[in-house]
């Protein structure tokens, strides 16, 4: 069988990245410009600064992704770039971007959806995982439960009602002074705290028994903090992000395991930047034990958003004989299964 080679593009939100991935699991090159050092001198991304920071650097990133991967233009067989969902104006960057080199070099282009991209980022380092699985996506705009029937066919069973799991890490980050990325900082911080210091509250939806809400515990984190201050209590940093991070880390695990069990799912799968969280990894692999379940994750730098993970999918794709047109547009509310 001959060998496929897809270079994948991805712009989203703050990381311009391109990748060739060979037969959709051997990765020649992974490119990453990431714009967090911009960006958090403001606090968050600025979206119309991530888009200029795009422009600025994608022809670099492709062209430095290639000569990693030792082959030209010619050789990639297809393209594939990010559509949606994400930041409208960072998305444009890398879809017309691939738009103009797919149609110059005579390439098929391959839209992928941005979530699938990162489920399919677990395919990297595990050769024995393939569909079906259920896959839990957790960043900072996304907490899905997904289950994976197919390559190509998804079905969300569970997601959140607010805020992302990854979004409340970032503004609770804010909150108690560690500043911007929120998730690996508060990971850091609660290494030093008690996780048991603090009862935050586990939000449970009625009727929707994997559904996700994190705006509660973002609040009570908040309304603690206010207290303490009113009361002239000592706030003890570590101690708050621990439990925090405990009561999120809680519920992820709870719904995942129990949403696995009912499914008859064997294996879970987590993805997206939450996803590099250690107590998360723990957790999930001590849960995982006791049911029975194999657990896979992807290594942190497959965890945020990258190239690799969108040219893995691209591939499957590809190979399925989906394609997409010179009118492929960004679509940054794209639902998952969308295609």
């Amino acid at each position: 069988m001959q060998d496929i080679l897809v270079l994948g593009i991805e712009s989203s939100c703050d990381e311009t990245a391109a990748a060739v991935v060979k037969n959709g699991r051997q990765v020649l090159s992974n490119v990453i410009s990431s714009q967090i050092d911009i960006h958090t001198l403001y606090g968050g991304v600025v979206p119309e600064i991530a888009s200029r920071k795009h422009m600025e650097k994608i022809n670099q990133v492709i062209e430095e992704s290639l000569s990693e991967a030792g082959v030209t233009l010619s050789e990639v067989d297809a393209i594939s770039v990010t559509y949606g969902p994400g930041l409208v104006g960072a998305l444009l960057v890398g879809v017309g971007e691939a738009k103009a080199i797919a149609y110059a070099a005579q390439k098929p282009l391959v839209g992928v959806h941005h979530i699938e991209g990162h489920i399919a980022a677990n395919y990297i380092e595990h050769p024995d995982l393939e569909p079906p699985f259920l896959c839990l996506v957790v960043s900072g705009g996304h907490t899905h439960l997904v289950q994976v029937r197919e390559y190509n066919t998804f079905e969300v069973i569970g997601c959140t009602h607010d805020d992302a799991a990854g979004e409340a890490f970032d503004k609770v980050a804010r909150a108690i002074g560690l500043g911007y990325p929120g998730g690996p900082k508060i990971d850091k911080t609660a290494k030093a705290g008690n996780p048991d210091a603090i009862a935050f509250p586990h939000a449970k939806i009625a009727g929707a028994e994997f559904d996700f809400s994190f705006s509660g515990v973002k609040s009570a984190v908040l309304n603690y903090l206010n207290q303490c201050e009113m009361k002239g209590q000592e706030i003890v940093q570590a101690d708050v992000a621990a439990s925090f991070q405990k009561a999120v880390v809680d519920v992820l695990v709870e719904r995942a395991v129990a949403a696995a069990k009912k499914l008859g799912e064997k294996r879970i799968a987590v993805a997206g930047g939450v996803a590099a969280n250690t107590s998360l990894r723990e957790r999930m692999q001590e849960e995982c034990k006791k049911e029975g379940i194999t657990l896979y994750y992807p290594s942190p730098v497959f965890c945020t958003d990258n190239a690799a993970m969108i040219a893995v999918q691209g591939y499957y794709g590809y190979i399925a004989g989906k394609r997409s047109g010179w009118d492929l547009n960004a679509v940054p509310n794209l639902k998952i299964g969308c295609n």
